[in-house]
Order: C-alpha cells, then structure tokens, then sequence
C-alpha cells in the first residue's frame, strides 16, 4: 500500500456474530477477482450461511435458515 493512501492508517474491524454475518466496520473495498470494486463503504455484513439472495452481503437469511454456528 502507498504511504499516502489514507485506508493504511485507518483500521478495520471483522466481528463475527454469534450464528450470524461477519460485520465489518471502518473504510471497507469488498474487491472482486478481477480486481473492480463490487462495494465501498464504512460498514457492511457478509453472509455466512449460504441462504442470501444478495450474496455476498448478509440479507438476514440466516434468521429463516435457523444458521447455527459449529
């Protein structure tokens, strides 16, 4: 990263909530493969359970689909 860009001195924080999303907070760029950015923001949920029609963000099918951690 170049020491100008302002999202390397400003941290990230990934919470992973109990039979939930994992919860990202802070200047987040969800990249795709080839590299174009699918969503910039300062928060956002991303699925866990594999039940969302918005994937790869969180629409809270995991409250449908009963989504129990292991």
């Amino acid at each position: 990263m170049d020491a100008t860009d302002e999202s390397s001195t400003t941290a990230v924080c990934i919470r992973l909530r109990r039979n939930g999303p994992l919860v990202l907070t802070g200047p987040v760029n969800l990249v795709r493969e080839d590299g174009s950015l699918l969503r910039e923001a300062d928060s956002m949920a991303l699925c866990r359970c594999g039940a969302s029609r918005e994937a790869p963000f969180c629409d809270g099918s995991h409250r449908v689909t009963v989504f129990r951690d292991d």
